[in-house]
C-alpha cells in the first residue's frame, strides 16, 4: 500500500494546484507572513524561471526562498557559500526554506595533535 503525501489536511493534488494566495493559507505563520510580504526580485525571476523551463537544472544563491509548490520535481543548484549543492525537490520539502537543505558548514574531523602539541610529542622521531 502506497502511502499518500498530505501536508495540514489536504492531499499534494490539490495543493499542486493551488496558487501562491491559496496555499499561503494553509502554511505555517512565518511562511505566510514571507509570501504575504511578496517574494524579492532574485525569488520572483528563479520562480519564472522555473515555470518556463521546469526540466532544467537552475543555480541560485537565494536560500531564504520558501519552497513552493510549483517548484517540486525541479533540480536546484544551491550555494552554500564554496560551490553549488545540487538538491531535487520534492512534496515533503514545501513550508521549507531552501537553505535547509545545503549545509554552509562542515562537519570537522579531528585527526592526531600535531607536532609540538603535547609533552610527549617531544620524543617522537621526525621520520
Amino acid at each position: 500500500m502506497v502511502k499518500k503525501f498530505m501536508f495540514r489536511g489536504k492531499e499534494w493534488e490539490d495543493i499542486s494546484k493551488m496558487g501562491i494566495e491559496e496555499y499561503s493559507k494553509i502554511v505555517t505563520s512565518r511562511e505566510r507572513r514571507t509570501l504575504k510580504r511578496g517574494l524579492t526580485i532574485v525569488q520572483k525571476k528563479l520562480l519564472e524561471k522555473i515555470k518556463e523551463k521546469p526540466k532544467k537544472f537552475h543555480k541560485t544563491h537565494s536560500r531564504d526562498m520558501v519552497i513552493l509548490p510549483q517548484m517540486v520535481g525541479v533540480k536546484i543548484g544551491l550555494f552554500d557559500g564554496k560551490k553549488y549543492e545540487t538538491i531535487e525537490i520534492k512534496p515533503e520539502m514545501i513550508n521549507h526554506r531552501l537553505g535547509e537543505f545545503a549545509l554552509t558548514r562542515k562537519q570537522i574531523k579531528h585527526s592526531s595533535p600535531g607536532f609540538g602539541a603535547t609533552k610527549s610529542s617531544k620524543f617522537v622521531p621526525l621520520k
